[in-house]
């Protein structure tokens, strides 16, 4: 593989938002000032069903206006064909936060973030002491010191379609949680869980020899989890159990009639969760209970919402303390004190038939937030809606009691792109999320690929032939403004915030047509917010980075200035020293199994003091950061 080279900045766009005062000339200056635009939007808060009987009145009423021939708008079988390119557009783009990513200083790395105080569940994690990674349904547990596997624990329980699950996992003290998914089984104890998969929680104990204390399943998928202190947070979507005939036969309304008999039958468990869980021999089963469940005032009937609180100091995971809510999202955003729910309003069915390419007056994004400042349940505050999609959690961000929002509108597929992207800053205010201030007019016929917020500083990048980092000043949430924007050729999917006022960009370089050229890392100056500036580029022709879509992929030390990047296969290491990229040399793994000559992807890099540590799914490496030497192979045998 060719080494990456150095290149000279070119003619493209970086944007910056810029919180600080500051202005600047543009020739069609972008709408700021007072959010008018998303009050209408505005849903009023959560409201508490009376009884079982009322839930499941409203419930079916919801369904019943939503329901075509091919099923619920917002069901899980449609959203891939009622997303349409958004939903591709967004598994392939990534940002961090505000905090994402900072070094607390210890001697060892932690996953990157994207707010400090809310950990995120990950492929490896680290205490210092040891290496915790699940691959192949195999939890091991690796000394850092002695280069050894020190423990070791089979997930899968003789399954061996779990081998094949990704596992993630949250770490506190000698306690490990293992978040993984669990495919339907025909023989399940669990009637819900015969059809549908099930989110499968494992507690595992890590003082000697790993083992597991308790399980948790539950109907659906997860969406994410957070840990802030000792409680884990997981929320998990469930599809509404509504088994309708195949639309393969009569005409729409026909269908759509047939799918209004299935609801009409339908009883409340058809939209309330069953779960079950385990500590040692005992074993509990329940389901999430009319009283837990709450609607927005705007329902399709389609899905629930769960959010689970355990503690992860005791030695049980009990019944997760279950808060539900009918409705959908995709997208979890926390802090040390609260927690986002976030999703795109599902596109009603026109005439039956999903839309493919919602219009803008169908792209709205509805977000939920909660308190989880106190352990256990989390408590409902406020819940409000924006025009527009969320390009993933990095374009949410609360800062000094605001919640700041970047969102795409209109069609960036067509040839005419009547699209732009728009910063809104919100307030929470009796149990909403009241419209305070925006800036409009970003990128306009282009989509976000990134955004940073960095206290009252954003950067935004947006994209379609040339990349413009925009950069702005939301220190006044009523009247957020753009500061500055750089114009360059390709992307940055990823930004990260680097000492001295600087940032490091990943993603592709292009030509002046938008054709992707391969994987870039740009070092910007972003100290003077009127004038964003790239001070080096690493360019790899060819190459991308998971990091791109994935910042948990990405590594950075700011004691060495160490950047460790996945490309292609391999990791390669950089050092970012004032104004410079320089390249270190590759990490690779061998092969394993029947991949032939083709190593397997290092999907995470870690340091534990002076050594660096990478993860694939054959094992860890032990590497000397400063050289890219190889201190030690740990096979996942």
């Amino acid at each position: 593989m060719k080494r990456g080279t150095k290149v000279a900045t070119a003619g493209g766009s970086l944007v910056v938002l810029a919180l600080l005062a500051g202005s600047m000339a543009v020739s069609q200056p972008p709408p700021t000032g007072p959010d008018t635009t998303a009050a209408p939007m505005v849903p009023v808060g959560l409201v508490s069903f009376d009884s079982c009987a009322d839930a499941l009145a409203e419930l079916r009423a919801a369904a019943t206006a939503s329901v075509g021939p091919y099923g619920l708008a917002g069901d899980a079988r449609l959203k891939a064909a009622v997303g349409g390119a958004e939903s591709m557009a967004r598994s392939f783009a990534g940002a961090p936060g505000d905090t994402a990513g900072r070094d607390s200083g210890a001697g060892y790395s932690t996953t990157n973030n994207h707010e400090a105080g809310a950990d995120e569940p990950d492929l490896v994690k680290t205490d210092g002491r040891r290496i915790v990674t699940v691959t192949g349904g195999v939890l091991r547990v690796v000394d850092p010191v002695s280069r050894r596997v020190t423990g070791r624990l089979d997930l899968a329980g003789g399954r061996e379609e779990l081998r094949w699950q990704e596992h993630r996992l949250l770490l506190l003290g000698d306690r490990a949680l293992v978040l993984s998914e669990d495919p339907p089984r025909p023989a399940d104890a669990l009637r819900s869980i015969r059809r549908a998969g099930t989110t499968r929680l494992l507690l595992i104990g890590l003082t000697g020899r790993p083992l597991v204390l308790g399980t948790y399943r539950i109907q659906g998928s997860t969406v994410d989890a957070r840990l802030t202190g000792a409680t884990a947070r997981v929320a998990v979507h469930s599809s509404a159990r509504l088994e309708f005939p195949p639309a393969s036969e009569g005409t729409d309304e026909a269908r759509t009639e047939r799918n209004r008999q299935v609801i009409a039958r339908a009883g409340v468990e058809a939209w309330l969760p069953e779960y079950e869980w385990t500590a040692g021999p005992e074993r509990h089963t329940g389901r999430v209970g009319c009283d837990r469940l709450s609607r927005p005032e705007r329902m399709t009937g389609s899905s629930t919402l769960t959010v689970l609180s355990f503690d992860l100091t005791r030695d049980r995971l009990g019944d997760g303390d279950p808060a539900a809510v009918a409705a959908d999202a995709d997208t979890v955003y926390g802090t040390a004190t609260s927690l986002y729910l976030a999703g795109q309003r599902p596109t009603p069915n026109t005439g039956g038939i999903p839309r493919w390419r919602p219009s803008s007056a169908d792209q709205v994004t509805d977000i939920y937030q909660f308190d989880t400042a106190a352990p256990g349940r989390p408590r409902f505050l406020a819940a409000g809606s924006v025009p527009g999609w969320l390009i993933n959690q990095y374009a949410l961000s609360e800062w000094a009691g605001h919640l700041r929002v970047a969102t795409t509108t209109g069609d960036f597929w067509s040839e005419g792109r009547a699209s732009e992207s728009t910063v809104r800053v919100l307030r929470p205010a009796d149990g909403a999320l009241v419209p305070v201030g925006m800036v409009g007019g970003l990128g306009r016929g282009e989509r976000i690929y990134s955004v940073r917020y960095l206290g009252p500083v954003a950067y935004v990048v947006t994209f379609r032939q040339t990349d413009p980092l925009y950069a702005l000043d939301l220190a006044d949430p009523a009247a957020p403004v753009v500061t500055g924007e750089l114009k360059i050729t390709g992307y940055s999917a990823y930004l990260h915030p680097l000492p001295q006022e600087r940032l490091l960009g990943v993603g592709q370089e292009a030509d002046s047509q938008g054709r992707t050229k391969g994987v870039q890392v740009s070092l910007f100056d972003v100290r003077d917010p009127g004038r964003p500036d790239r001070l080096d580029q690493w360019h790899l022709p060819g190459g991308w980075s998971s990091a791109e879509h994935d910042p948990h992929a990405f590594l950075y030390r700011p004691d060495t200035g160490l950047v460790a990047l996945p490309v292609d296969a391999g990791v390669r290491l950089l050092r970012v020293r004032d104004d410079t990229i320089s390249e270190i040399g590759e990490v690779t793994h061998p092969a394993g199994g029947n991949r032939g000559q083709w190593g397997p992807a290092v999907r995470r890099s870690l340091v534990i003091g002076d050594v660096l540590w990478t993860v694939s799914e054959t094992g860890l490496r032990a590497t000397d950061p400063a050289s890219a030497r190889s201190l030690a192979w740990i096979a996942a045998t």
